[in-house]
């Protein structure tokens, strides 16, 4: 099943694999993408990966979140980006770029001492405390994304990817604890939504209703439950009810994934060394693909084609994403489908997050 072809979003996908956004150290400090971008994505095409989401690509100059971080923030990126589309599409994969702002996970500088946010909530990752938006940075936001999402089209991607998960802008909206708003764009669930169904109208207007947007979404925030933070936090039925909105505004798919700073360990769980420790946020994503009509895409911790097939035919989701594992084997899907071996090598140790570019730096035997 897994390496059966799908259409998702318009695209036909030569199998299930999902190459889940991941930051790879690899862009200028400006964030234009370098010809080593393009290097990695067209081995991962090469290698038969079927979707391939880029690393986080920043929509604003005060959006980036770490070093090397690619942009899209600027026309100039769009020719740069249009030489690495054009590498993927010699093979059959689909490639799509994520868009993100850091919002109070952005870096500060001189020139951005201050991240912004839709509350004044501190994160577990920063110094800082950020400082609310105005209702007119919203609606420059909207436009930021749009614009990026539109130079993404001119480029030569096939879709773009909404990044509202990890506690990240988009995110901060979404959940209660990072969005204690009383306006327009907080309280409700469909409130705390808005600007991504506003993002998602804007870009349908100016990319084509066509053009395809996904997002990848958190279900939780990942708080121990019981504790006063869980109380404040994203649970799943506010989740739900937030895929059922991006449903209706458009979008064409959802990534499902999980957690924020401050809930410590919960996006990028270590040692997953046997099937029971493999996709960590699968009930989320059964929970999700029940309430909404299209194709959820499942990331978490998934090394094994047992688990995989185990997934896919249990409803836990349609497609399977994942990140480490594609550092670690950019030749996995062939791996699996010729029969060579039956799971990932991949020990979940983190080594691969190299300021000089990702790569797997543990040592095997």
């Amino acid at each position: 099943m897994i390496f059966d072809p799908i259409t998702v979003c318009n695209l036909e996908l030569q199998n299930r694999f999902v190459r889940s956004a991941t930051h790879e150290f690899l862009a200028e400090e400006d964030g234009t993408p370098t010809s080593q971008l393009g290097d990695l994505y067209e081995k991962l095409a090469k290698n038969e990966v079927g979707l391939i989401i880029t690393g986080y690509s920043y929509v604003l100059p005060g959006g980036q979140s770490d070093i090397y971080q690619q942009g899209i923030y600027d026309d100039r990126f769009i020719e740069p980006y249009r030489k690495i589309t054009e590498r993927v599409h010699r093979h059959k994969s689909k490639i799509v770029l994520q868009i993100v702002h850091g919002g109070r996970q952005a870096d500060t500088t001189d020139e951005y001492p201050i991240p912004i946010a839709p509350s004044a909530v501190k994160s577990g990752r920063a110094a800082v405390v950020p400082r609310e938006m105005t209702e007119e940075e919203i609606l420059g936001m909207i436009e930021a994304f749009t614009q990026a999402a539109v130079r993404a089209k001119k480029a030569g991607f096939d879709g773009v990817q909404l990044h509202c998960a990890h506690g990240f802008l988009l995110s901060n909206f979404i959940s209660p604890y990072t969005n204690r708003r009383t306006d327009r764009w907080g309280g409700s669930v469909e409130n705390r939504a808005r600007i991504v169904t506003e993002i998602i109208r804007r870009i349908k207007e100016e990319a084509g209703d066509s053009f395809p947007i996904l997002v990848k979404l958190n279900a939780t925030d990942g708080f121990r439950a019981g504790s006063s933070k869980a109380k404040l936090g994203l649970d799943i039925s506010q989740a739900v009810e937030t895929a059922k909105l991006l449903e209706k505004a458009g979008v064409c798919s959802i990534e499902v994934s999980g957690g924020i700073s401050e809930a410590g360990g919960v996006t990028i769980k270590t040692a997953i060394n046997a099937p029971a420790k493999e996709a960590y946020f699968k009930d989320y994503s059964k929970a999700i693909k029940s309430a909404v009509n299209l194709p959820v895409i499942l990331v978490g911790g998934i090394r094994s084609l047992q688990v995989i097939n185990y997934l896919l035919e249990n409803g836990f989701a349609d497609l399977i994403s994942m990140s480490r594992v594609f550092i670690s084997e950019p030749d996995i899907v062939l791996k699996l489908k010729s029969g060579k071996v039956e799971k990932a090598r991949c020990v979940s140790c983190n080594l691969c997050f190299d300021l000089e570019g990702i790569s797997c730096n543990f040592q095997f035997e």
